[in-house]
């Protein structure tokens, strides 16, 4: 797509030459032939540096642009943003992708539906009513149970179980929200990646990421209805017990636990080795490995015991 056609869709106008880009990323990880865009003068240093020639930025932010790129003068780049995602949005089937490929000693039960594109590595089992979309990937020794769905494009690894009902690659949930309060979709270009030796529990989800992807790596144990949100990364041989949320862009090192019903915001950092008892909830990075937490706000576990016994003390003082 060329840039220009970028322009005339969101009815503005170019500065700088036209150039050819085929996708979209964040300011930190573009290249040349993607499109890229900062929101405010916190990224300026980033913008400088950045590899990208193709810049969707507010007037303030011109001065920071490195040498020979072109850009676009956006009011609101985050609307514009949202606006010009459309653009770059695969369709959800690819129909002129090559046949699907399946391996040896692979089950496909004969209600289940592979789109074209998709690679089925040997041994899989694929029961009934599940879907593997187009050009999506399942590994070798892979199980995926009755009414699973695969989305296009992402990637299920070797020795993987993914339990009835759950779906790997929906949309992130990504808006941004006019001045009349309208909700614009981000749409969701990236995928999922779920590395080897990962057990998905029944009627969980994992959004695809934004523009990159979301990663599970591999022998991390995932519950039932567990929602991991568009943008994360689960650490190595984690472990999420049911009805965990994690806030986009939430980032895990190796071996983290988390209990039932714990919570984590958005785009925070939580060091390797950490265990976060159940209903624990996380709003700030965590720097520290090798503790136990609790509770909400969020304190180390012996202190938090503490703390719950000396207000039952006081309840029951009160009596």
């Amino acid at each position: 797509m060329l840039f220009s056609e970028v322009a005339t869709y969101l009815n503005s106008d170019l500065q700088g030459d036209d150039l050819e880009i085929n996708s979209m990323n964040e300011l930190s990880l573009a290249s040349t032939s993607q499109l890229t865009f900062a929101v405010n003068k916190k990224y300026a240093k980033e913008l400088t540096s950045s590899k990208a020639k193709a810049f969707l930025i507010p007037q303030d932010l011109v001065e920071f642009l490195p040498e020979y790129v072109s850009y676009i003068i956006c009011d609101d780049v985050t609307i514009s943003m949202a606006y010009v995602t459309k653009l770059f949005a695969p369709k959800p089937i690819d129909f002129n992708a090559l046949a699907s490929v399946i391996g040896k000693d692979t089950y496909i039960d004969e209600m289940a539906k592979i789109e074209k594109g998709a690679l089925i590595g040997s041994n899989v089992t694929i029961m009934a009513g599940s879907y593997v979309g187009s050009n999506a990937k399942v590994g070798n020794n892979t199980i995926l149970y009755p009414n699973v769905t695969i989305y296009r494009d992402c990637i299920v690894g070797d020795d993987c179980i993914v339990h009835a009902g759950s779906a790997i690659g929906s949309d992130g949930f990504g808006y941004s929200h006019t001045k009349i309060g309208e909700h614009i979709k981000i749409y969701q270009n990236g995928n999922v990646i779920i590395e080897d030796d990962v057990e998905i529990g029944s009627n969980s989800s994992i959004d695809r990421a934004v523009f990159n992807s979301t990663l599970i790596k591999k022998g991390s144990k995932i519950d039932n209805l567990v929602h991991i949100a568009h943008n994360c990364e689960i650490g190595e041989y984690s472990i999420i017990a049911g009805q965990t949320g994690l806030a986009g862009s939430t980032k895990m090192g190796r071996n983290s636990v988390f209990g039932s019903q714990s919570g984590v915001a958005g785009h925070l950092e939580i060091a390797p080795f950490n265990t976060f008892a159940a209903r624990s909830g996380v709003t700030k990075s965590i720097k520290d490995s090798g503790k136990t937490y609790a509770g909400f706000p969020l304190t180390e576990h012996r202190l938090w015991l503490k703390t719950q016994a000396k207000i039952s003390k006081l309840n029951s003082s009160k009596v």
